[in-house]
């Protein structure tokens, strides 16, 4: 199932063991080198002052009530988890970044994302578009394979820019009349030197 990013914001986190919501979601923590969510920030009233994650890993499934999880002890904090912890040292944040092609042109920032929630991939990111381009499109959607590179400046994917095709020269006085169909006769005359 594909959703977008945004509907998973302020998603409630719902125990099994209690019944009970145990968070809500705040942010997704993303793994820039492979575009993966791999936990979610929870705040709430079970967690206290100091930051909470659920590891994507730990989510049993998605509801209408939200993220299912087995119970509260899923939830970790700064220090439980080494490969959370190098994830939260880069502060990476795919909402607002930067997009832009390889030639250095600016297509947009990323306003949304889908989410593969099999595997917790974004596939897509939804781009608005700068004040200008935005008269013509809203919004670019850009696949996870046309992604060259994210930097801690932008995120650069494939121009879309092709070779130009040669243009068929026309050779002056070359006019031939589309509803009269040549006779073999005439063809033939044409072909003959006199």
């Amino acid at each position: 199932m594909i959703l977008l990013g945004s509907s998973l914001q302020r998603a409630s986190a719902v125990s099994i063991q209690t019944g009970g919501v145990i968070g809500t979601t705040s942010r997704p923590i993303i793994d820039p080198a492979k575009l993966t969510i791999i936990a979610y920030e929870i705040t709430g009233a079970i967690t206290g002052q100091q930051p909470s994650y659920i590891l994507t890993q730990d989510i049993r499934e998605l509801s209408d009530m939200g993220l299912i999880v087995d119970s509260a002890d899923e939830l970790v904090a700064p220090g439980d988890v080494v490969a959370l912890d190098t994830i939260l040292s880069l502060r990476f944040t795919l909402v607002g970044m930067r997009v832009q092609d390889e030639r250095g042109k600016k297509l947009g920032k990323v306003g949304d994302f889908t989410i593969d929630v099999a595997s917790y991939y974004i596939q897509q990111l939804v781009v608005k578009r700068p004040l200008m381009s935005s008269l013509t499109d809203t919004e670019l959607i850009i696949h996870r394979t046309q992604i060259i590179e994210i930097n801690n400046e932008a995120i650069v994917v494939h121009s879309e820019a092709k070779a130009p095709e040669p243009e068929r020269a026309e050779v002056t006085g070359s006019y031939i009349n589309p509803f009269r169909k040549p006779t073999e006769a005439a063809s033939e005359s044409n072909a003959l030197p006199n």
